[in-house]
């Protein structure tokens, strides 16, 4: 539980930083409402695990109603400044709609493509097999996103280890997934957003330092699984690969990447004004939908967890956070924590509008961060639809705490191998400085 205490110290500098910025709604002390509120939501669905949805379904809208008539939102106050906010982060909410939904049916090919099923034979049969499938997720998550990772991850785990998978383990998939996207500017959301504002990609690569200490700190959650379900020493002598289903997979995984690639390179202007990766992957998922039939039949069973990640998501954006405090390798460990209980995609948009940031340390700690929770990352909450025991946020903490002390050790060292040293400039940063003078030269 220690890291819900450093994030809750971070957390707690937000709403000072709302009221020093002018904050106009109500609050309790100097702690806005909506903090009290969404303290509420993520209390409750960390101790009552069997009614997640619930909860935070009735906390987006609880929320959103108290915003509406009592406190003004970003962009401006009422039903309309709600209307407002709703089509500033519709594109979000729709892309991982679409990638939660779709990425389900994908996970599902590749199980029953047979690949899966024939790895045995290369894996080793003792816990380094366990831990090379961790090194293996962490490795496709940094050129493709981590949800279809951490999918494919567990659908491999489902197979070789017969169903029966640790919950320390499934946090490990987590954070191997997210682990992995933290180096690279493709293969997480944040990592593509910095890129997108403006910072180089090698500025970002740093975060492999700590990428690879994170993975090795993984390797007790292998032991663990091991000793629980031994990997599977053998393929069964009626697995075989299904070639069609495989090129089903890869090229569902193909126009992804090549979307999300050229979308953000060459159309990085507009590349913000529609869920293009998440349409990219149904456009793939249809066209292949003759070759091998999607087992449709998944769609409404992820349709509560993909609901409950973006209630927590809605819930998110209508915090009256302005600005995130002094940027520093303090602040940007502390965002680690935090991303754990608060969406790590307004704090990155945050970071880059404020500036001043290593930006190798930033993409660690809020790809990595959110690993710590199975509700920090939208990886997680994939995942937790196909193993629900890990919604059980006490059992998660209690049995995958070694990915806690991953992230400390692996931060701590790349401060040690690096230091924090801040970054260039975001677009982000100098349109802001740009506009501000803009509105103080008639003044003077």
């Amino acid at each position: 539980m220690r890291s819900l205490g450093v994030a809750a110290l971070l957390l707690a500098a937000l709403p000072a930083k709302a009221a020093a910025l002018g904050f106009v709604g109500p609050s309790i002390g100097s702690v806005p409402v909506e903090f009290i509120l969404f303290a509420i939501v993520l209390a409750g669905v960390g101790i009552f695990h069997n009614q997640t949805f619930r909860i935070a379904v009735t906390g987006a809208i609880v929320i959103a109603a108290y915003k509406i008539f009592a406190s003004p939102f970003h962009e401006g106050a009422g039903f309309g400044g709600f209307v407002t906010h709703v089509e500033h982060e519709w594109v979000i909410l729709v892309n991982l709609f679409l990638l939660l939904m779709g990425f389900a049916l994908l996970a599902r090919h590749f199980e029953e493509s047979g690949v899966p099923a024939m790895l045995p034979r290369y894996l080793p049969d003792d816990w380094k097999g366990a831990w090379i499938l961790l090194v293996a997720i962490a490795f496709i998550s940094s050129f493709l996103d981590n949800i279809a990772a951490a999918l494919i991850g567990g659908a491999v785990a489902h197979t070789v280890f017969k169903g029966r998978v640790h919950i320390g383990y499934i946090a490990g998939i987590v954070a191997a997934s997210n682990a992995g996207g933290a180096f690279s500017v493709v293969g997480d959301t944040t990592t593509t957003m910095m890129w997108i504002a403006g910072v180089q990609p090698g500025e970002v690569f740093e975060a492999l330092i700590a990428t690879i200490v994170a993975v090795i700190f993984l390797i007790p959650l292998a032991m663990t699984q091991q000793k629980y379900q031994p990997i599977q020493a053998n393929p069964e002598k009626t697995a075989k690969i299904d070639w069609t289903r495989v090129g089903v997979v890869l090229s569902i995984l193909a126009l992804a990447i090549i979307v999300n690639v050229v979308a953000n390179t060459h159309f990085y202007e507009i590349s913000n004004l529609a869920p293009f990766l998440g349409m990219a992957v149904w456009v793939a998922i249809l066209a292949t939908a003759g070759l091998r039939k999607p087992e449709w039949k998944l769609l409404p069973e992820n349709l509560k967890g993909t609901i409950f990640l973006l209630s927590l998501v809605l819930c998110a954006s209508m915090m009256p956070v302005e600005k995130l405090p002094t940027a520093s390798w303090q602040t940007a460990f502390g965002l680690g924590f935090t991303s754990a209980i608060f969406d790590n995609i307004p704090l990155t948009a945050l970071a880059l509008t404020q500036g001043g940031y290593d930006w190798g340390f930033l993409a660690f700690a809020v790809g990595f961060g959110g690993s710590m929770i199975w509700f920090g990352s939208s990886a997680g909450v994939a995942l937790s639809n196909m193993y629900p025991e890990a919604k059980n946020t006490k059992n998660y903490l209690r049995h995958g705490y070694w990915v806690t002390i991953a992230y400390v050790v692996a931060f701590m060292t790349l401060l040690a191998v690096r230091g924090f040293h801040p970054g260039s400039t975001p677009r982000t940063v100098q349109v802001q400085e740009t506009t501000a003078s803009a509105v103080a030269l008639p003044l003077r």
